[in-house]
C-alpha cells in the first residue's frame, strides 16, 4: 500500500545543501465526475436501502408502541418484540464484537468495500454530491461557478444548495432523535414549537455533523479523521480483494486515436483520460497503486469500463482483484480459490461463534429480570414472636408485552418464611420495587451471615432464582 502523503511534498535546497521539505499543502476542493455503470448502480441500491431503513424505521409500530425505541428516560429498549434493560448491556458487547469481526472479516476478503458501499459518511456524501449536481451541474459547471464572480445567478444556486443541505441535515438529526424519543411526540412537538432543550440539542448537533461531513469535509473524514483507514493495511493482504490497475497491461500510457494500433505506437491500453482521477471521490489516482485513501468505491472502474468500451479495447483495465491475482493473471476462479485462508477462516470462526452465543443467549433469555437489595438501615432486628426479621427491596422487571403476575418465595434456612405479600402484579414493560420481610424462628440459625435464595416465579414466563444473604444478629 503507498504511504504517498496526501499533501504535495514542495522542496527547496538550502545554500548549504540540506532541503528543506513541507509537509503542508492548501486543501484544494474535489469536483468529482458524476458517473454510469454497474458499481455506481450498486453504490445507490445501497443508498436506497440504507436510508429507506434509517428514515422508515422509527414510523414503523409493534402493537401500541413503536417498532425500535430506545427509551433511556424510562431505561427501557424496544426492537421489535424484544424488550430490554440496562442490566441487558451484554447484549449490547455482543453485537459489537459481532460488528467488529464482521468488519475484520470483509475487510480481509474485500477489503474497504464497506466504506465505498455503506458507510454512513460515503452514503450521505453520495447523497449531498447529488444534490450539488442537481443545483450546480456537473463537474465542469461546478468547477465554472465556483470561479465566477459573485453574481444574482450564482447567490440563489448557492442558497439554494444550502438550504437543501440544512433542511436534509435537520431531517437527518430529526430521525436520529426520534430513535430515542416517541417519533410521533417529537413531530407533534416540532409542528407546535415545543422542543424540549435537549431533543433540540441533538437535532441541531446530528443535522450540522451531517451538513459538515458530507457538505464540505467528505474525503477529508475518510483520509485524515476515520481510524479504519489508518488499521486497514493489518488486515489486507495479497489476496484481499481490491481496486487494482493492471500496469502490465495499460502501460506505457498515452493518447491515441481510435484506429491507432498501441502496440504499434509503442502503448499499453490506457489512454490517459485522466477520467478515473475526475471521477474519484478522493482525489486520488488509482494508476499509482492501491492508496490508504482509496475507498473502494469502483467509480474509475465504471468510467475506465466506459473509456475501453469507446476505444474498442476490452474491459477489465481497472477493475476489483488481488495484488497475487494481477501480478500472476489469475483468473477469477483461481482468485476466489484463495478466498478461504487461515485468515478468513479465524475470523469466520468467532464470527460464527460469537453469533450462535448471543442468539442463544436471547432464545433461552428469561424475559424477566429480577433484583434483591438488603436494606441497609436495619441488618436484623427481633419482631413480634421473638422471631429474626431481615427487610430487602427486590425489584421485578417485567420484559414481555403484557402484565404479569410473580410469586416470591425464600429458602436457604430452617423456618424461613416471606412475612410480607408473595404475589405482585407487575403491567407490561414496567419495572417495580417490592419490600419484602423474611422472618426465621430465633433459634433457627447461628449468628452471622447466612446464605439464602429468593425464588421468583411466572406460570406463563419461568422462574429467576437470585441469591443473598441473611443476618443473624449475636
Amino acid at each position: 500500500m503507498s504511504s504517498k502523503p496526501a499533501a504535495e511534498k514542495k522542496a527547496a535546497t538550502a545554500g548549504n545543501g540540506e532541503e528543506m521539505v513541507s509537509l503542508y499543502a492548501a486543501h484544494k476542493k474535489i469536483y468529482p465526475r458524476s458517473v454510469t455503470g454497474l458499481f455506481a448502480k450498486w453504490r445507490w441500491a445501497l443508498v436506497y436501502f440504507t436510508q429507506i431503513i434509517f428514515y422508515g424505521l422509527p414510523w414503523l409500530r409493534w402493537g401500541e408502541r413503536q417498532a425500535v425505541l430506545f427509551d433511556l428516560e424510562a431505561r427501557r429498549f424496544y426492537i421489535f418484540g424484544l424488550v430490554l434493560y440496562p442490566q441487558d448491556i451484554i447484549y449490547l458487547t455482543g453485537i459489537l464484537i459481532i460488528s467488529a469481526m464482521a468488519l475484520f472479516l470483509f475487510t480481509a476478503v474485500a477489503g474497504r468495500q464497506w466504506c465505498g458501499y455503506a458507510c454512513p459518511q460515503t452514503v450521505y456524501t453520495e447523497i449531498y454530491l447529488w444534490m450539488e449536481r442537481v443545483i450546480e451541474g456537473d463537474r465542469s459547471a461546478r468547477m465554472r461557478l465556483d470561479a465566477a464572480p459573485m453574481s444574482a445567478q450564482k447567490f440563489m444556486r448557492k442558497a439554494a444548495k444550502q438550504v437543501a443541505w440544512v433542511v436534509f441535515g435537520l431531517w437527518t438529526g430529526f430521525t436520529f432523535v426520534g430513535y430515542f424519543t416517541p417519533i410521533h411526540e417529537l413531530a407533534s412537538h416540532v409542528a407546535q414549537w415545543t422542543l424540549g432543550p435537549w431533543e433540540t440539542f441533538w437535532i441541531f448537533f446530528y443535522g450540522f455533523a451531517t451538513y459538515g461531513n458530507a457538505g464540505y469535509m467528505r474525503e477529508q473524514v475518510c483520509k485524515y479523521m476515520c481510524p479504519y483507514a489508518r488499521f486497514q493495511s493489518a488486515m489486507f493482504d495479497k489476496d484481499t480483494l481490491i481496486v487494482t490497475y493492471d500496469a502490465a497491461r495499460g502501460e506505457p500510457r498515452g493518447p491515441r486515436s481510435k484506429k491507432a494500433d498501441p502496440k504499434a505506437l509503442g502503448l499499453g491500453d490506457c489512454v490517459n483520460c485522466t477520467l478515473c482521477v475526475q471521477v474519484c471521490p478522493t482525489g486520488i489516482d488509482i494508476r499509482d497503486g492501491l492508496q490508504y485513501e482509496c475507498i473502494s468505491c469502483a467509480a474509475c472502474i465504471d468510467v475506465c469500463n466506459e473509456v475501453m468500451d469507446k476505444v474498442g479495447y476490452p474491459r477489465g483495465l481497472i477493475r476489483y482483484s488481488t495484488e497475487n491475482g494481477v501480478s500472476h493473471g489469475w483468473s477469477r476462479t483461481q482468485i476466489l480459490r484463495r478466498v478461504f485462508r487461515p485468515r478468513v477462516l479465524l475470523y469466520t470462526a468467532i464470527l460464527g461463534t460469537v453469533t450462535l452465543a448471543l442468539f442463544a443467549s436471547l432464545f433461552l433469555r428469561t424475559p424477566f429480570r429480577v433484583d434483591v437489595v438488603r436494606d441497609r438501615a436495619a441488618l436484623a432486628r427481633i419482631v413480634q414472636g421473638g422471631r429474626i426479621e431481615n427487610v430487602y427491596r427486590v425489584q421485578i422487571m417485567n420484559a414481555t408485552e403484557k402484565p404479569q403476575t410473580f410469586t416470591l418465595q425464600a429458602s436457604g434456612l430452617p423456618g424461613l418464611t416471606v412475612a410480607t405479600e408473595t404475589t405482585v402484579t407487575i403491567d407490561s414493560a414496567q419495572s417495580k420495587w417490592v419490600p419484602v420481610r423474611l422472618q426465621i424462628p430465633y433459634d433457627a440459625a447461628q449468628p452471622g451471615s447466612h446464605p439464602i435464595e429468593f425464588d421468583i416465579r411466572s406460570p406463563d414466563i419461568g422462574r429467576v432464582a437470585e441469591k443473598s444473604v441473611f443476618m443473624v444478629p449475636r
